[in-house]
């Protein structure tokens, strides 16, 4: 994303919408400038302000002006009085940033908006995690911090190291040029996003060495994580994991309970 300097006029509406802290006004020229290393793409400061498109001369004199004597002229908090915020052109590898951080960006390799991920809650439909299995979603990044692939990197190699199964149709899987490993494309590796999302599958008894390992890894990564495990519950609605995780020292909160009603029925 840029800032146009030439329709610019410093209002900074637009420095508390940006999520991640990206745009700042620069003291010497007197403009909003994006720090493009930091900015993800998420085109939050585009869609959600809105743009009247007033003359940027006139709107500087009478800033200038009224300042003179004290008075000040602001404009709405929510819009961008000159139009001065401009999507570019994106190439990849920086392309990426746009397709994890966009809420509105469809993922070319899903077909879903956003992350590009459904996670396990579609499980009633899709049938990816079959009884036995602990079902994990590590975000990376969310709520407003970002996440680089080298940290997302990081933790992947690490699950790989353990054995678990990468979800096939998730995007960070996508970009593994190893899967054995869980090495991500090296071109990607100092892009950052908005947040992502590791999906994979383990045997329920592998469930301890998952959490150790990615309490491990925490420790190694410079952004936040937050950690989701689901298994398919029995008959009486209870699953393993709500005995397994409280002896393990992670107290349970049933955040979704599916009930299948997503499922296609044949009515003769």
């Amino acid at each position: 994303m840029k800032i146009d300097p030439r329709l610019c006029v410093e209002c900074a509406n637009c420095v508390a919408v940006c999520p991640m802290s990206a745009i700042h006004i620069d003291p010497e020229i007197r403009r909003a400038v994006v720090d493009e290393d930091e900015c993800v793409e998420c085109f939050a400061c585009y869609r959600g302000m809105s743009s009247e498109n007033l003359n940027p001369m006139l709107i500087r004199l009478a800033r200038r002006t009224l300042g003179l004597f004290r008075f000040r002229f602001d404009p709405e908090p929510d819009g961008c009085p000159t139009a001065a915020i401009v999507p570019q052109e994106l190439e990849w590898p920086r392309s990426i940033r746009r397709v994890f951080s966009d809420v509105l960006m469809t993922h070319e390799g899903t077909g879903i908006l956003g992350r590009g991920t459904e996670e396990v809650k579609t499980n009633d439909v899709t049938g990816r995690l079959g009884p036995g299995f602990a079902g994990f979603v590590v975000e990376l990044g969310r709520p407003s911090v970002g996440a680089r692939f080298y940290d997302i990197e990081k933790v992947s190699r690490a699950l790989a190291a353990v054995g678990v199964i990468f979800e096939e149709k998730n995007p960070i899987t996508g970009l593994m040029t190893d899967v054995s490993e869980g090495a991500l494309d090296p071109e990607v590796l100092d892009e950052k996003v908005m947040s992502a999302i590791i999906e994979f599958r383990t045997p329920l008894e592998g469930t301890d060495a998952v959490l150790q390992v990615l309490e491990g890894v925490a420790r190694e990564i410079d952004t936040v994580m937050a950690v989701g495990v689901a298994a398919r519950c029995g008959e009486d609605g209870q699953n393993d994991l709500e005995s397994m995780l409280p002896a393990l020292g992670y107290p349970i909160v049933r955040a979704k309970t599916n009930l299948g009603l997503g499922r296609a029925e044949v009515i003769s």
